[in-house]
């Protein structure tokens, strides 16, 4: 039995276990693709991806970009785009309470306000997904995710500072088909872990055909809760979405997607960093004594739904293609997260948030073999929401809580117009050239206690950003490309503080070399290296008191690094990959910086430093990945067995660079069984084998620092089928 490989343009790879999967996945999109992939015995297959908003061979791509597949997302427990840290090098996917913060190559946003949207863009099937609270994004049905390293402000644009994720699902078959996967894990606390997952695509009629994805996933509290017993850190959550497409012909498709998501959970439970809390002062505090463990003043919620509609079509008219795609997101967020991390009642800061955002793209592209390739484009974004912000804290727990009651209001709408062209000056020599020109409108509004102190503040920002660069064959499987570019984010107003003033926005000069090479069937190396030249870092940190945010342009930085990754096929059953990262992430001209300095007694002094020099939040300087799979014909069916491993290096979580999570490695592996029907597979996988106690944030403030970790091991069943 032949296994199928896909690789990415930077070396990792997705293996699909047995033949059958490529046989399931032959409606598909990348059905092309993985034939290809048969074609050889021995040897890495190509894929195509749109990481430039056109469908080319990633190894032709002069772009950094790691395209995963389901299979691989799977065999490593990455469930989420938030662990894509687990196989995507110089990606660390942080976040704070509810909100994602994805970091690429040190470049990431730390705003957690509605409208400050992550400078590492989220898409799914080319819509663009604004806000970070709802980038909760459960991988229910996906073909790939690609994650593009660097600056993608052209032909993606918006807010696209340092990178972008870019997630791709199925579009419906005419042919039917299923799949039906139901998992159960277990971890500490007696904590069960549920995960049970179906998709069905299939015709309507002739012209017409649909599918349907649906997720439930339920984890028990495996966060000891000292205080009431039993857990905290549960999370439900239901994601169902659909497609609906009409194709009359080879040239004209529509494609209508739906989606609802709801989640429930407390995994908004922090505990104190070395006991570092205010409540230590008071007598009857509880503090934890080991990781995974919370002593709270009331439990935590983190619960929102958000729902997405998105459609796109897609006419070719011979020579060019024209592409539509709209979206529209409406997202409900509530969180209440205790501020000190402890039993004493000295702060907490509930919130809620509601956002609604819609976008329409248009996209004509050459489609013929001309020398001369290009795209031209206009795209417009219009957002807006309110929230009701609580902040409270007190002195002591004998005082009542007490804090602003803060209710922001904010719209805006953006326009862009973009363009890009690949002319090949001669065989094996092409030249990039591209720009987007970018105006946007912001408004703001802010009540104190339902009086108008802020009235409709209002900020334009214009820019436009460029892109050059070149690729040269320098053998039939070897390229070397370099591009220089830059991009920005729009400047944003602080929904926790009563100034009618945004800050401006950052921006981003980049320089990057690579090499792209295949040099043997079973060999593929990549190598990419970079300069950024970051000026006027949007940085967010809390207040003195403890109880809100501040906002500002804070400082420069200087950022230079590279990867490698490399991907070994030996033989028709064995497959290893492997990838290392560094980053030179260091603050410039941070005069200014908010710095929390550790009490004797509990807490921190609140003081401005100097921070000049300093390595920059979750900018890890060494990290990197291993993988492997191994197959063999047993017992009269196939056996799979792989492994992953992922590690990093100190991270830093705040200016001063004094609370960090200290280097570490998360190792997950599983081994399956499938009989020789190739309908039907059963296996057992385990992730965090060593139980390591990785903390995926870390939030200094006056009442003390305290963190989330990861999950800990987790030890399971696994059951599917395809039909």
């Amino acid at each position: 039995m032949a296994s199928t490989i896909l690789m990415s343009a930077s070396g990792l790879v997705s293996f699909s276990a047995m033949a059958q999967e490529t046989e399931a996945a032959s409606e598909q999109s990348s059905e092309s693709v993985e034939e290809e992939a048969q074609e050889t015995s021995v040897g890495i297959g190509d894929i195509i991806v749109t990481a430039t908003r056109r469908a080319e061979n990633l190894q032709d791509v002069p772009v950094a970009v790691t395209a995963v597949t389901g299979d691989t997302l799977a065999s490593a427990d990455v469930s989420t785009i938030r662990t894509l840290t687990q196989v995507v090098p110089g990606f660390v996917g942080s976040r704070n309470m509810g909100v994602f913060q994805p970091v690429v190559r040190g470049v990431g946003s730390t705003g957690i306000s509605i409208g400050d949207e992550p400078n590492i863009a989220t898409y799914i099937d080319g819509v663009y997904q604004p806000e970070s609270a709802a980038n909760w994004i459960d991988l229910v049905e996906v073909e790939r995710v690609e994650v593009l390293r660097g600056p993608q402000g052209i032909t993606f644009g918006r807010n696209a500072t340092g990178g972008l994720i870019n997630v791709i699902t199925p579009d419906p078959s005419f042919s039917f088909r299923g799949r039906g996967a139901f998992r159960i894990g277990r971890m500490r606390n007696d904590a069960n872990d549920y995960d049970a997952r179906i998709y069905l695509t299939g015709p309507i009629t002739d012209t017409v055909a649909a599918d349907f994805a649906g997720l439930y996933r339920k984890n028990e509290g495996y966060i000891e809760d000292l205080v009431r017993g039993g857990g905290l850190g549960d999370q439900q959550v239901i994601d169902v979405r659909s497609k609906l497409m009409y194709e009359p012909s080879s040239r004209f498709k529509v494609v209508v997607t739906g989606e609802y998501f709801d989640q429930d959970s407390t995994t908004n439970s922090p505990q104190p960093i070395d006991d570092n809390t205010a409540g230590r002062r008071f007598p009857g505090v509880i503090l934890p004594t080991g990781p995974w463990q919370a002593s709270l003043t009331d439990v935590p919620d983190l619960n929102l739904k958000r729902w997405n509609i998105a459609l796109h079509t897609s006419l070719d008219l011979g020579s060019v293609v024209l592409d539509t795609t709209g979206g529209w997101m409406n997202l409900r967020w509530f969180q209440n997260t205790d501020s000190d991390a402890t039993n004493i009642e000295l702060g907490n800061f509930p919130a809620t948030f509601n956002v609604e955002s819609g976008s329409q793209e248009i996209k004509l592209s050459s489609s013929n073999s001309s020398p001369f390739q290009w795209l031209v484009g206009g795209y417009f974004y219009q957002f807006g929401g309110n929230s009701y912000v609580a902040p409270f804290t007190a002195p002591s727990p004998d005082e009542p809580l007490r804090g602003p009651i803060l209710e922001p209001e904010l719209e805006g709408r953006s326009f862009a117009g973009f363009a890009e062209g690949v002319y090949e000056i001669q065989p094996g020599l092409f030249f990039t050239l591209g720009g987007r020109y970018t105006t946007e409108t912001r408004n703001f509004s802010q009540r104190l206690f339902g009086n108008l102190v802020v009235d409709d503040a209002e900020e334009t920002f214009n820019k436009f950003d460029y892109k050059v660069g070149v690729r040269y064959e320098l053998a039939p499987r070897t390229s070397a490309y370099a591009t220089y570019g830059t991009a920005f984010k729009s400047g944003v107003f602080n929904m926790a503080a009563l100034s009618d003033e945004a800050v401006d926005p950052e921006t981003i000069d980049a320089a990057e070399f690579g090499i792209k090479s295949d040099p043997f069937p079973w060999l593929r190396a990549n190598l990419a290296v970079y300069h950024y030249d970051y000026k006027g870092l949007q940085l967010q940190s809390k207040d003195s008191l403890g109880s809100s945010y501040i906002l500002q342009n804070a400082a420069n930085a200087k950022i230079y690094g590279g990867e490698f990754e490399a991907f070994v096929r030996p033989t028709d059953d064995l497959n290893l990959r492997a990838a290392v990262a560094y980053t030179h992430a260091r603050y410039e001209d941070f005069t200014n910086a908010q710095g929390f300095f550790p009490r004797d007694d509990g807490g921190n002094s609140v003081e401005t430093f100097d921070a000049s020099d300093n390595t920059m939040t979750r900018a890890p300087e060494w990290s990197g990945s291993f993988g492997a799979q191994w197959g063999s014909d047993v017992g009269g069916g196939r056996m799979t067995v792989s492994g992953n491993l992922s590690w990093s290096s100190r991270v830093y979580y705040d200016f001063a660079n004094i609370f960090s999570q200290p280097s570490y490695a998360l190792i997950s592996g599983s081994i399956y069984w499938s009989p020789d029907h190739e309908r039907f597979k059963i296996g057992l996988w385990g992730t965090n084998l060593t139980n390591e106690s990785v903390l995926q944030t870390i939030r200094p403030g006056a009442l003390g620092t305290d963190g989330f970790y990861e999950q800990p091991r987790k030890i399971g069943l696994s059951i599917e089928t395809r039909f």
